[in-house]
């Protein structure tokens, strides 16, 4: 029996999305994101392991027996919009091959151009740096990045828990570099943004903290890497 047969699609697809926004967990919290039982999780997860979608491993916490944590697999996260993966790298390879990198680089300046305009007038009558981030994290999810966002002490986190152009990225990082100067640009002067989990860098997804440049001055600057952060924080 298939996977659609032993299990609804509406079912499968929000235990795939906990999975991809808050990533590995155990099937107990699982349940209480979906509203059933640990074991009514569990009972999901079953069929969704053996189609190679998710996977667990052994956590082992103390004395008695370890619990199992689950998460995505390759698989798993290849059920989300990838955004013609195979024609964006055909179309990088051919743009760099024939025309050079400097026009590659011109193509990604020019998408990040029209993307300024788009943003700016979205976020225009933002009244405050939180509202700004708040319609940030909104277009963000309308353009497929599973975007959410939170107050982080006293500053901000988006969370992008889905890459819908990682193939490109992943081919050219200049689309990395151009969206965060776009994120930069569209929250105004007097937001300063760093990027502090990064997929192509090993994280499980893309975050970003966002601070007030006057609370900025106040403290020391924190590194801009993907390892070594408050967990809590971020939820991960």
């Amino acid at each position: 029996m298939d996977l659609e047969n032993r299990l609804q699609p509406p079912s499968a697809d929000r235990l795939l999305g906990v999975l991809k926004r808050r990533g590995p967990q155990r099937a107990g919290d699982l349940g209480r994101a979906l509203g059933v039982t640990a074991e009514a999780a569990r009972q999901q997860l079953l069929p969704l392991a053996r189609a190679g979608l998710v996977a667990s491993e052994a956590l082992r916490r103390g004395v008695g027996r370890p619990s199992r944590l689950w998460s995505l697999t390759a698989a798993g996260h290849a059920r989300f919009p990838d955004t013609h993966a195979e024609l964006t790298l055909q179309l990088i390879g051919a743009i760099r091959g024939t025309l050079g990198a400097a026009a590659l680089d011109r193509v990604i300046r020019a998408r990040q151009s029209d993307s300024r305009r788009f943003y700016r007038a979205a976020l225009e009558g933002a009244r405050g740096l939180a509202q700004r981030v708040a319609r940030l994290a909104q277009i963000r999810a309308r353009e497929g990045y599973m975007a959410e966002w939170r107050r982080d002490g006293d500053g901000f986190l988006l969370l992008e828990n889905h890459c819908p152009i990682c193939a490109a990225a992943s081919a050219c990082q200049g689309f990395c570099r151009s969206e965060l100067d776009l994120f930069r640009d569209a929250l105004g002067r007097d937001a300063v943004v760093e990027r502090v989990e990064h997929l192509l860098a090993g994280a499980r997804r893309c975050a970003y903290r966002i601070t007030r440049a006057a609370s900025r001055r106040r403290r020391a600057a924190p590194k801009e890497a993907s390892h070594g952060l408050d967990r809590r924080a971020l939820g991960g």
